[in-house]
């Protein structure tokens, strides 16, 4: 299954859920945000949200600072 990542073309594999994507990239939950098709999902979300083809994952890191 093909999905859009932060703007690349890539296979989702065994992807079935954002948690899925997440964890398969090895990134820590607490400190990104995940957009699904444009849309905000939060954090509970995550594993009841599934993938499919041609859907635009957006993954944002979230840093402090002033």
């Amino acid at each position: 299954m093909k999905i859009s990542l932060n703007g690349e073309h890539v296979d989702a594999r065994e992807a079935k859920t954002i948690a899925d994507l997440v964890n398969r990239y090895q990134l820590p939950p607490q400190s990104i945000l995940v957009e699904h098709n444009g849309l905000a999902v939060h954090r509970h979300e995550w594993e009841e949200r599934p993938l499919s083809e041609g859907d635009r994952i957006e993954f944002i890191r979230v840093v402090a600072g002033g």
